[in-house]
This record gives structure tokens, sequence and C-alpha cells, in this order.
């Protein structure tokens, strides 16, 4: 039986005990449910305090940055509910300019090995004065907390033992899903995210595993994210966005949001040099955007940036251990040996080459893996294999 199958069921099987469970709920706990209606952001927005104090910073269900007051804010947003009981709480920092202008969403977290991507979003915000700034920043730092407090890619949500879910293929969520991620991703995306944004930076490093050059993941065909695209100094930009159904970029945009994907390189680690750089282009579209002044920093065009709307996966076919013989950035010809692989006995017992002419973004670091497992990814811009582009081999 299919996952979506049993999706679907569980999701069947959930309502129906959600109907008829429901007056039984409302007359156990009426002061409870009148607590959390009274929670809820009005029909027409709003921010929402739940009452709560964590750390000395309010806690808050739904934000409305035009609610607040000029200079700088910090908030933990409730989220989604634990099994014991307790909220998944969001680190939110804003940051409201002495006169008004664009809102901008800086978002990072999603994935729990990602730390420079947490990184810059701080160091971004330490850097502005609202004083002098037109419009607002809004920070988010840790969406993902139980990923984050394991350093590792996905949720481990427990409906069923244990799910891994990626956070990033659940978006806009939906507040009354089975799973934890989703309802979160839902809370988060209708009550945090999506009304204070009028454009978006969702930030990302490459997967546990790999490593990356700097590059964006964004839509080119769309005026204002290839502007803020190219405002970065940054390597590559992969222009082809579709095969990642549910990432928060993409549904930002499918909402009217201009957004894009930097990717800081190397995960679990903070490499200042990543950081600076996307820093300095972060900067650039908030001077893009007026909400703060000054000359540009270096862009795409400084960095000499490669613009590509394909990529083409180096797959194993064995488990073994594997030497690449490319690197980063580095250009390749199609039939071009990039990366052999050896057994426990030291024979050589794969070769693996380049299926098109283009330049290395991502590639393995682990030296061993198993039969099926992404070596590397390799952008191009004309036509390659016909099959090049049907398997998400580089999850973002």
């Amino acid at each position: 039986m299919s996952d979506d199958h049993d999706l679907e069921r569980r999701e069947f099987i959930v309502a129906s005990l959600a109907a008829v469970s429901a007056p039984v709920v409302l007359a156990a706990g009426a002061a409870a449910v009148s607590a959390q209606e009274a929670a809820q952001p009005a029909a027409t927005g709003g921010t929402v305090f739940t009452g709560d104090v964590i750390q000395g910073k309010r806690v808050l269900s739904a934000l409305d940055v035009n609610d607040l007051e000029p200079g700088r804010h910090q908030f933990y947003f409730e989220g989604v509910q634990g099994i014991t009981g307790q909220h998944r709480y969001v680190s939110v920092a804003v940051a409201k300019g002495a006169q008004p202008g664009r809102r901008v969403l800086l978002t990072s977290g999603v994935h729990g090995d990602e730390m420079s991507s947490v990184r810059t979003v701080q160091r971004v915000m330490e850097a502005l004065d609202p004083a002098a700034m037109s419009g607002t920043v809004t920070a988010v730092f840790d969406i993902s907390g139980p990923a984050l407090e394991g350093m590792a890619r996905r949720w481990p949500n427990s409906g069923r033992g244990v799910d891994l879910i990626d956070m990033n293929r659940v978006w806009p969520g939906d507040e009354n899903a089975p799973e934890a991620p989703r309802r979160h991703a839902g809370l988060l995306f209708n009550r945090l995210l999506r009304p204070n944004a009028d454009v978006a930076i969702d930030f990302h490093t490459v997967s546990s595993g790999m490593d990356g050059t700097a590059f964006h993941f964004a839509d080119m065909s769309h005026p204002e994210v290839a502007e803020m695209a190219m405002l970065f100094p940054v390597d590559q930009i992969f222009a082809d966005t579709e095969p990642y159904a549910g990432t928060l970029m993409n549904e930002l945009v499918a909402v009217g949001i201009p957004a894009l994907t930097p990717e800081l390189g190397k995960p679990r680690v903070l490499d200042p040099e990543m950081i600076s750089r996307f820093v300095e282009g972060t900067m650039n579209v908030l001077k893009l955007h007026g909400v703060i002044q000054g000359p540009m920093g270096r862009t795409g065009h400084d960095a000499g940036v490669f613009v590509a709307v394909h990529g083409a996966p180096v797959i194993s076919t064995h488990g073994g251990f594997v030497e690449l013989l490319v690197e980063l950035r580095e250009k390749v010809e199609a039939g071009q040996a990039v990366a052999v692989q050896y057994d426990a006995f030291g024979e050589r017992i794969a070769e693996y080459a380049s299926p098109v002419a283009g330049e290395i973004m991502a590639r393995r670091t682990d030296a061993t893996c198993e039969a099926g497992t992404p070596l590397m990814l390799i952008l191009f811009t004309t036509e390659g294999p016909a099959d090049a582009e049907e398997e998400e081999a580089f999850p973002e």
C-alpha cells in the first residue's frame, strides 16, 4: 500500500474521530476551548499575544508588524503543540524602521543541519539601525526546532513511531494536518510569514554529507526574483525550481511574494567567508528595496556567476568507498571521469562519468555510500540526457 494511500486513510480516520468526539471535548473542557479561541487572530488579522513570557520575551500566536512601534523587537512565536502538551516556540526578531516602506522576510533553520544560514540572518539583524530604516525586516531563526536540536535535516515526527519529515517539502502546511511538521508549517505560514512579507529570502545550506558552492535556487524568469538573486556575490544560480514541490520559496512565490533560496555551502558548521558573502548580498537587497541606504556591495556580476536551468546528478550504483576526481565549481565535459569507487578489498568496482558538459555545484564529502546515493550535481545550460532532470538528486 502506498504512503499516499496510508496518509489519506489516516486523515479520514482523524477527521472522523474529531467529528464524533467534538461534543465530549467541548463539554469536558469548555474553559480550555474558550482560552484557545481567545488566542486566535481576528479574521481581519492583527498581532495576538498569548499572555505567556519566556526568558523575558513575550509569546505571540500571530504577528502583524504594522502593530509594532519603530525599533527592535524580539518574540517567541507559538508553534505546533508536541506530545507533552508543550508548544514548539520559534524565535522571531523584527527591526522596524522610523519610516514606512517594504517588508522583508528573512528565514532560516527550516533544516536542522544548516548552521551558516542561521548565523547569516543573525548578522544581518545585528547590522540594522531602525532609526535609519524605511520599512521592516522580520527574521525567523529556528523554524524546525526539533531538527535543529539534533542538527539533523528532518523533523522527527512521532505520530506513528518516528517519521523523519523534511519541513521544506510540506509548505504552505496545514494547521489541521495529521503530522506535527505540516501543522507547524501551516501556523507559521498563515500567522507569521505570509502576513509580514512583501519579499522574502529563505536561507539554507546543502545537506549533511555534502558540500556545495555559494549558490541560489531562484526562478530567474520572475523579474523581481532575478533582480534580487543577482545582488549576491554567488558562484552559481540554479534557475530550475520546479522539481522541489512544497518548498517555502516556491509557496511564497505562489502567493505573490517574490522569494529566493540562498545556499551557503557546507552544513553543520559556521563558515565565516560564506556568511560574509551572503550578508553582503542581503544588505544589497535591502538597499534595492529602499529599506536601508548606501552603496551596493559586490554582486553576482562581480563574482562571475554561472546561471543554469538544468542539473544532472551523478548517482552511485554500488555501495563502497568513493574517491572524487573533481572539485566544486570545476568545469567538466560530457564523459569525463568524475569519481571512482572501491570495495572493502580496495578493488575498483565502479567508475563514474559526467553525463553533461557543465559545472560542479555540489559534491559528496562522506567517503562511503550505498547504491543510489547522490555523489555530485552538475549544472548545465544546454540539453542533456533525457532523464537528467527526472530525479530529485540534490535536496536543498
